[in-house]
């Protein structure tokens, strides 16, 4: 993956590869329970991003963003939070920063919940500015990934959770050696699935995962990464194909 991160650049180097596309990594600091380290949602979206990234052309991976707005998973520990306000500043301007470089095809992959609403703001107000922009968001592979898949592939909610069966699997995928399946438990709430009950995380349960995580494997973890990346560069070439705009009829 030479030449994939950002970061790795220099002057030289980035004016030489013509980069047209970015793709950004957005995660959080937070309690995932006792099985899963505080960075997941960061480590599994910045996996994405690279190898989405590293299978297309012209395309760099930004450094990813470890800290989202997690305040709603405080009460266990550990848990760095940005304000909504902060982190759609945050987002709004470094997707600006790109802009100003040239780069006006960007990517979002987001790892968090507490993120979208940020995310949908301040893609939309960039959007309003730079009407020219190709802006496309993946808010929640975790739900894509289950979309994606053959629907026995999980065992317990859909996969879903979290800290659940699905974030667990993958984690097994992207970081083995940070997953602890001894300590892997999960409560499920009885959840509404038409209308959405506002919740700050510990009304949902005693530990820092909700959800099967019991129920996680490698193998399942692998063939959601494969299917979200897989479908990801498929996406991004064919907005290249249509210049990011829609099809219309």
């Amino acid at each position: 993956m030479n030449g994939i991160k950002l970061e790795e650049h220099n002057q030289k180097s980035f004016t030489d590869a013509s980069i047209d596309k970015a793709v950004l990594a957005f995660g959080s600091c937070e309690c995932h329970g006792e099985h899963l380290p505080f960075g997941t949602d960061t480590f599994v979206s910045y996996d994405l991003a690279l190898e989405v990234a590293g299978r297309l052309e012209r395309a760099i991976a930004v450094p990813p963003l470890w800290y989202g707005m997690s305040r709603h998973y405080r009460h266990k520990p550990m848990c760095v939070s940005l304000s909504n306000r902060t982190l759609t500043l945050v987002i709004r301007e470094v997707i600006e920063s790109l802009v100003h470089w040239g780069i006006k095809k960007v990517l979002v992959i987001n790892g968090h919940d507490g993120n979208i609403p940020c995310i949908e703001i301040a893609t939309r107000d960039v959007k309003i500015e730079h009407p020219d922009m190709g802006i496309a968001v993946l808010d929640a592979w975790w739900v894509t990934a289950g979309d994606l898949l053959p629907k026995d592939t999980f065992e317990v909610w859909d996969g879903l959770g979290h800290g659940g069966e699905g974030e667990t699997s993958i984690a097994l995928a992207v970081v083995p050696h940070l997953v602890d399946m001894k300590r892997a438990k999960g409560m499920l709430p009885d959840m509404d699935t038409k209308v959405k009950l506002v919740w700050n995380f510990s009304e949902l349960t005693d530990y820092g995962a909700t959800g099967a995580p019991q129920k996680a494997t490698v193998e399942k973890g692998r063939r959601m990464k494969e299917a979200l990346v897989d479908y990801l560069v498929g996406f991004v070439r064919r907005m290249d194909e249509q210049n990011w705009r829609f099809e219309t009829r």
